[in-house]
């Protein structure tokens, strides 16, 4: 049975039909990605499945027992508790139970109350543990460590936290509660790449369904099996991830088109035999024609249109003066705020005309402000930058504060490069704004709005180094494309502060990781980058492997196990790891039809018991290994 189900679901904005006759099903287990254009209703149709909005038409239904929960993409936590007890909010049921056995324990100290006490006490604290009692605090600090957040945070208040963090904070709450049906409306918007991999790991094995809306490829990629595109108020289902859905909308619109064609093709030359037998010997055949054109009509089976392109923004750098080859050199830099200790200490760092460096790091380990100072906006602390020979530095700014809010649109391009209205208008339309838009303020405009009016008055520059803070922050998926085919077109040098994993692996050609106020240095790319990451874990899992046996050696050595009885243990594990492969393989099956058949509670007991089996499997592969080796 599914989880939620929509059947011709519509929604209008006063006259505006925002979109129409959408139905569909979530099954329980499901991963869909909800992508499309901005302003195409993603966040509205979240609402409304939130029931936190009604439809103007159509019915949503949801299975008696399935439990929502909803991440807006401004969340409204409220409050002076602190970020620990909004993650205690999860557990409210367990520490009810953890305040009674305390009350039990009192009472067992009392002798009149003691065996009645004692009664109740076993059953309750059996319960308590079976359900996680003793390790819901641990669970609070792996989610709030996966989502950035450090022990430091634990006591803040929620009103002292960024809005970032309050998603942050939010997404944590949520995923602790785990709800049968997750809605995520941006959930990687605030994370560093760091994060999002661990969500993404989070989200393989989460045991409800979720559905996200989301412009990050790289995370559709790894964690949608469905992808759900509105366009155009309507609502069309893909298999498979990203890549797959890329592939599959363009076979789509191909054979769209190629039906189209032939449908036009067709009536083309059944109207010239009517016009050319209409009153002939073959008038009866004229008119049976004319009959099966008039019947298609009828039926709504002509294709009214070809298939509509979508507009998308068309970015052009222009024609950029060439500098010199050695385009950026560091020496000795320290960077940070005067009076407070170095945020980073940089290695001597060359970069060469035409290269792109990705810039990495988690939330608050100083890439904005290395940006700011190698753009000089902020002084150093110790060392130099320096640019080289013709060098003209153009910056897109991630809050994009460098736009003043008072002024419009077209006064915003008019005052970097003077210029008429009609020309300023037609550059203002490439960015996707026409008509009166062009006269809208800039304070009035949403997130992805403002980073296109960004990008618009970066093109305009000339400028032959872009130093760039998350330019695909809020733009839609179409324009992430062009933009990442402009940048790879783009015959400069770039700095790329971003945390979009498709751009960086399609234009880095080096990468400057910051971590714990250094920085490491990688040439040869994105790829390279995570080659090098992974073989560095491998050495440090290495390095660390005789203290952990040290510590804690696996049963079979610490008995002073002789050769013979080592080998038969192996086998005796071999033979078990063998039989729990087995019942994974079962299990996946199972779960596969009980999620096929909507069934929501053997779902969450099958993946419950895939868990436990998994981690067995887990613990005979390592003591096996031990063995082995």
């Amino acid at each position: 049975m599914p989880l939620l189900t929509a059947s011709m679901l519509g929604k209008f904005y006063g006259a505006d039909e925002i979109f129409g006759a959408l139905t569909f099903a979530i099954q329980p287990g499901a991963r869909i990605a909800l992508v499309g254009a901005n302003g195409t209703g993603k966040s509205s149709l979240l609402k409304l499945l939130a029931g936190l909005d009604l439809p103007s038409s159509g019915e949503l239904q949801l299975a008696g027992a399935c439990r929502i929960g909803y991440l807006p993409q401004l969340p409204e936590l409220a409050g002076t508790h602190s970020l620990w007890q909004e993650q205690l909010k999860a557990f409210a049921a367990l520490r009810a139970m953890e305040a009674q056995l305390a009350r039990l324990e009192q009472d067992m100290a009392n002798a009149a109350r003691h065996e009645a006490a004692l009664a109740e006490y076993g059953p309750l604290q059996a319960e308590f543990e079976r359900q996680g009692g003793y390790q819901y605090e641990a669970r609070i600090k792996a989610e709030l460590s996966g989502l950035g957040f450090y022990s430091t945070d634990y006591n803040t208040s929620l009103a002292e936290l960024s809005g970032g963090q309050k998603t942050r904070a939010l997404l944590a709450r949520l995923l602790l509660e785990a709800p049968d049906l997750l809605l995520l409306d941006e959930p990687s918007n605030h994370l560093d790449v760091q994060a999002i991999e661990w969500l993404e790991r989070k989200l393989a094995t989460y045991l409800g369904a979720v559905l996200a809306v989301s412009h990050d490829r790289a995370f559709i990629d790894h964690f949608a099996q469905q992808v759900w595109e509105l366009e155009s108020r309507h609502l069309q289902c893909y298999h498979g991830n990203y890549s797959a859905y890329l592939q599959q909308r363009e076979q789509a619109r191909a054979s769209q088109e190629q039906q189209f064609q032939a449908q036009q093709a067709f009536i083309r030359k059944e109207q010239a035999f009517i016009r050319q037998h209409m009153g002939s010997r073959r008038t009866a055949q004229a008119k049976g024609r004319q009959k099966k054109l008039d019947t298609l009509e009828k039926r709504g089976a002509i294709l009214e249109d070809a298939p509509r392109q979508r507009k998308k923004m068309r970015i052009d750098m222009g024609d950029l003066p060439r500098s010199g080859d050695h385009v950026l050199r560091t020496q000795a830099l320290q960077i940070g705020y005067e009076g407070a200790a170095p945020l980073l200490t940089m290695p001597d760092c060359l970069v060469l005309r035409g290269e792109t460096v990705a810039i990495l790091g988690a939330n608050g380990s100083g890439k904005t402000t290395l940006l700011r100072t190698i753009s000089g906006q902020l002084p150093a602390l110790a060392g130099t930058v320096r640019l080289g020979a013709q060098v003209k530095v153009g910056t897109f700014a991630q809050a994009q504060e460098n736009l003043r809010p008072e002024l419009s649109l077209i006064d915003t391009v008019c005052a970097i490069k003077p210029m008429p209205q009609s020309q300023a208008r037609s550059w203002l339309g490439r960015f996707l704004f026409s008509g009166e838009d062009v006269f809208r303020r800039i304070e009035s405009l949403s997130g992805g709005e403002r980073g296109r009016v960004a990008l618009a008055s970066l093109a305009l520059q000339g400028a032959n180094l872009l130093l760039l803070d998350e330019p695909s922050n809020h733009l839609d998926i179409d324009s992430q494309e062009v933009l990442q085919a402009a940048l790879r077109a783009f015959d400069g040098t770039i700095l790329l502060v971003s945390h979009d994993r498709y751009l960086i692996g399609a234009l880095a050609t080096q990468v400057w990781e910051l971590r714990d106020g250094a920085v490491q240095q990688v040439r040869g790319g994105y790829r390279e980058f995570l080659r090098q990451r992974k073989a560095a874990a491998a050495r440090e899992k290495s390095a660390t492997k005789p203290a952990r046996l040290a510590q804690q050696q696996p049963r079979a050595l610490q008995n002073g196990m002789s050769p013979f009885h080592r080998e038969r243990r192996c086998r005796e594990l071999e033979e078990h790891i063998e039989q729990l492969e087995q019942q994974l393989q079962a299990l996946k099956h199972e779960l596969d039809v009980a999620s096929s058949a909507g069934n929501a509670a053997s779902v969450r007991t099958l993946g419950t018991t895939y868990t436990d089996i998994d981690a067995a499997l887990e613990a005979a592969l390592e003591e096996w290994g031990e063995l082995a080796s």
